[in-house]
């Protein structure tokens, strides 16, 4: 009797240890989506139009992630949410073009310190230091601060619009027409914006970006 019982435990362990040794997805075939060459290049376009929000102010992208579900009543509005998504809207673009004119240093210390760039160097926020002008002259602003806060408020454009509670709250019934280009106007600024940022990169760490190691 005992010999039996341990015999069966014996062969319960032995296919145990064999089942542990196959993978889990053994001779399981995954299969791909069969879609068109146009349906994958529409497919990466929206993925790289996603991809833009990493250019956009951290803090104020997740503002308006958080807050848009919320003032939009998941997308059933009346005039008051119209006009709290519309405030909403306004408020984090003019964030995103606001910001691209702040940059940040370290001081002696190794304490990060942000300010405004001006036309004579940077104005530092808190007032806690004071940039030397020769220094400071490396901060001053240039044309390509006023392109790229432009490109951040069309690319936060293209992720409202991505947005279908703020789509279905600021445009209930858009015609034929509207709806088609309410569809094509974020991916074609996603394309053009990503070329431009990828053609001319900006040098700032602003308030809501990356910080440089530097």
């Amino acid at each position: 009797m005992d010999a039996t019982i341990k015999e069966d435990l014996n062969m319960y362990h032995s296919d145990n240890h064999g089942q542990q040794k196959l993978p889990l997805l053994h001779n399981m075939a995954v299969p791909d989506a069969d879609r068109s060459l146009i349906q994958r290049a529409i497919s990466q376009t929206f993925q790289s139009t996603a991809h833009l929000a990493n250019l956009l102010p951290t803090g104020t992208v997740l503002s308006f992630q958080l807050l848009s579900p919320i003032v939009t009543n998941q997308g059933n509005c009346d005039s008051v949410c119209k006009f709290m998504t519309a405030t909403l809207v306004a408020l984090c673009g003019a964030s995103c073009f606001l910001q691209c004119f702040t940059d940040s240093f370290r001081d002696d210390k190794g304490n990060v310190c942000y300010g405004l760039a001006t036309f004579k160097g940077l104005w530092v926020i808190d007032g806690s230091t004071t940039l030397p002008p020769e220094l400071g002259a490396k901060f001053r602003l240039k044309f390509i601060d006023f392109m790229h806060a432009v490109m951040s408020i069309l690319v936060f454009a293209a992720v409202a619009l991505f947005d279908q509670n703020v789509v279905t709250c600021l445009f209930p019934s858009p015609s034929n027409e509207a709806r088609e280009i309410l569809t094509v106007l974020p991916v074609a600024i996603g394309i053009s914006c990503s070329l431009l940022f990828v053609a001319f990169p900006t040098q700032r760490h602003g308030i809501g970006f990356p910080l440089s190691p530097n």
